[in-house]
């Protein structure tokens, strides 16, 4: 963190973190929609490739926008943190075009054929697939095992010498189980397992996983921390400046990972109203959570806010609030959650979470569809779940237009 920052709020680091003065003192980030960048010779062309002088090469590789909004990202998720030797953290970020590409650069610069993943049952829909259908391809295996049970955890690590990964969801997508971070992350140093922990559903302004010494953190920037649905993106932070400067450098560039100059504008902007947003989305949340506990209609609500959660003292020791995500089961199944979600007018049937409006969607039929009925229904993933994402409307609006659609 520069010294023009060091002292400044996580409030303020969401609107002034990571920003340059431009040359044409333009107020906000202006959009650099350029393909590749000049050289002033041929000696400063071949410095800049070698990384012995700073400047912009190609757009595959970087550009000025994004250099922003990573710069950004990585402030807030080491605010007010501390490395081994005393002095503020310091993270490196790379952009990536989708939430999906973040973590395949991570998870294919770190493993390699014969290796293993050990992590968990409830997974992002696409992060189970990939570890489901790709990584074997490619002679990457992976142990999932009840975090929350730690002799079974350190057996199964201690007496297999190829898992090299540890990989956390917490919140997790969508049971909304939460995973203890210091104790899972110090189980992994013991062992020099890779920690990767996927933060979507809280952001640096509700968790922060490098408070562990976690090795990643991964982002779908699609989410909270664009906050208005208008752009696809992910970020991958690291805080070993080696290791994310040569090989995960590396990985991003020949994926072809990179985000675009407009996605990062918008995710820029929306990073301005962060704070105020995820303090919104929180309250809300904790509303809906409790009318829809005590509604006679509604089987389970999991959401780690509520004290009959049975993460909610992980949550409450590693959450700075309970964030905007929970699930609900209805009783009835399947047919009792189609009717309640064709009865909507307020919110909205979508995929993906984290906007301004609460959007509702059915896990089994779309985010994890792709996903097997058997090992949806062991990590808790029900044909009657309901996802919800609570917005930013007025709490008595969305409990009201819950309540006509149970009716």
């Amino acid at each position: 963190m520069s010294d023009s920052t060091k002292h400044l709020g996580i409030e303020t680091l969401c609107i002034h973190g990571g920003h340059s003065a431009d040359a044409h003192r333009a107020h906000l980030t202006p959009l650099y929609a350029s393909s590749t960048y000049t050289f002033d010779s041929v000696e400063q062309g071949v410095d800049i490739f070698l990384g012995k002088e700073p400047g912009y090469i190609y757009g595959r590789f970087g550009n000025p926008t994004i250099t922003e909004v990573e710069r950004k990202i990585a402030l807030l998720e080491a605010f007010g943190l501390k490395d081994a030797n005393g002095e503020a953290l310091q993270l490196y970020a790379i952009l990536h075009a989708s939430g999906m590409a973040a973590i395949t650069t991570m998870l294919l610069s770190n493993l390699k054929a014969g290796d293993k993943i050990i992590t968990h049952p409830s997974l992002y829909g696409g992060t189970q697939e990939m570890i489901d259908k790709v990584l074997p391809g490619l002679g990457i295996a992976t142990v999932i095992v009840d975090m929350h049970n730690e002799e079974e955890l350190r057996t199964i690590i201690s007496s297999d010498d190829s898992i090299k990964m540890m990989y956390l969801e917490t919140p997790a997508n969508p049971t909304l189980q939460c995973i203890d971070l210091k104790r899972l992350s110090a189980i992994a140093q013991e062992h020099h397992l890779v920690v990767c922990v996927d933060n979507t559903f809280c952001t640096p302004l509700l968790q922060q996983p490098f408070a562990y010494d976690v090795d990643f953190v991964i982002h779908s920037t699609t989410k909270f921390l664009n906050g208005h649905g208008t752009a696809i993106g992910g970020i991958l932070l690291g805080r070993d400046a080696g290791r994310m400067n040569s090989d995960v450098k590396k990985m991003h560039r020949l994926l072809g990972a990179n985000s675009n100059a407009f996605d990062a504008f918008l995710l820029t902007n929306g990073l301005r109203t962060l704070s105020l947003r995820m303090e919104r989305h929180c309250a809300n949340a904790m509303k809906v959570a409790q009318f829809l506990n005590s509604h006679p209609k509604i089987q389970t609500v999991n959401y780690p806010g509520l004290v009959t959660h049975p993460h909610h003292h992980i949550a409450k020791a590693q959450m700075k609030d309970f964030g905007s995500l929970m699930s609900i089961e209805l009783k009835g199944g399947f047919d009792a959650a189609a009717s309640f979600m064709n009865k909507l007018k307020v919110c909205t049937n979508a995929v993906s979470l984290g906007t301004c409006d609460t959007l509702v969607s059915h896990p089994a039929s779309t985010t994890h569809v792709g996903v097997s009925p058997e090992l949806r229904r062991s990590s808790g993933i029900s044909d009657g779940l309901i996802r919800m994402s609570i917005g930013l409307e007025t709490a008595a609006d969305i409990i009201a237009d819950l309540e006509q659609a149970l009716s």
